[in-house]
């Protein structure tokens, strides 16, 4: 096999197409994923592991990447980047304030996608589409403009008392998922939502959450030949060479004829990736 790059993994950069377009930086290579569709691959752990943030070798990588003192003390490691809801810049324990001031305090978009059937999702507007693509959604639309983070948790909660936030990863990959109508449950859930919405915007302002009435549902397609019918996944902490033909990608897995690999869970691996 021919190596084609050897580096630190972090997750495929994507960019919106006919169909999805992958791109993988490996060292000094970067590399057009789709281009070794229907190719024999190899993908090789090389036992070491170096911190996102500060590049220190560890046994574990956390949160995606990182070594845990960096875990236990970056902001975007804290639990409010899971729980949106969660900030506690005001109380004044923020892990990073500057931080927080240039990731949080930005305008954010909640959005209805469909990867595994409806979910509620929120994302910063700069990573609008690339949010729905690592997500592996078909379709998304963007349901609300809010200026903050926290105002966008707190609109995703009262959501989520009537759609998920989570996607069913296998059903994803499996490619078993039917077009849904998402204009239709915008309105539908502004609707059910109405008064709850409404009292956050006294809260916090009117402009602060404005309802997206007229956007357009966003149609996403991937470079996927062939969907498994069962899913096998790849572990490289435990089978350290992953070998088999890519038959698809889609949101940050690559689907071999073998199993898939999420390429993002080993984000700060070394690895040596070569293909036939």
């Amino acid at each position: 096999m021919q190596i084609l790059g050897v580096g630190a993994l972090s997750k495929m950069h994507t960019e919106l197409a006919e169909r999805v377009v992958y791109s993988l930086q490996l060292g000094e290579s970067n590399l057009v994923v789709n281009s070794l569709l229907e190719k024999k691959i190899r993908i090789r752990s090389l036992g070491e592991i170096n911190c996102l943030h500060c590049g220190r070798k560890t046994k574990k990588s956390f949160s995606q990447g990182y070594c845990y003192p960096c875990f236990t003390r970056l902001p975007q490691c804290d639990v409010c980047i899971m729980s949106p809801e969660k900030c506690h810049f005001s109380a004044g324990t923020c892990r990073d304030p500057e931080w927080g001031e240039r990731h949080c305090f930005v305008p954010h978009v909640v959005y209805l996608a469909n990867s595994s059937g409806v979910k509620v999702g929120i994302t910063r507007a700069t990573q609008v589409p690339t949010r729905w693509i690592d997500q592996g959604a078909i379709q998304a639309l963007p349901v609300f403009n809010v200026q903050t983070r926290l105002q966008s948790g707190l609109v995703e909660r009262i959501y989520g008392e009537y759609l998920s936030d989570r996607t069913n990863w296998r059903a994803m990959l499996k490619g078993q998922v039917d077009l849904l109508d998402l204009a239709s449950k915008r309105d539908e859930m502004l609707q059910r939502c109405f008064d709850d919405i409404t009292a956050l915007q006294d809260i916090h302002g009117i402009q602060a959450i404005q309802p997206i009435k007229d956007s357009q549902t966003l149609m996403i397609e991937y470079p996927v030949i062939q969907y498994p019918s069962k899913v096998v996944t790849h572990n490289l902490d435990k089978t350290p060479d992953v070998e088999g033909v890519l038959l698809g990608i889609k949101g940050q897995y690559l689907m071999l004829d073998t199993g898939v690999i999420n390429m993002r869970k080993y984000t700060s691996y070394q690895i040596e990736l070569s293909s036939e």
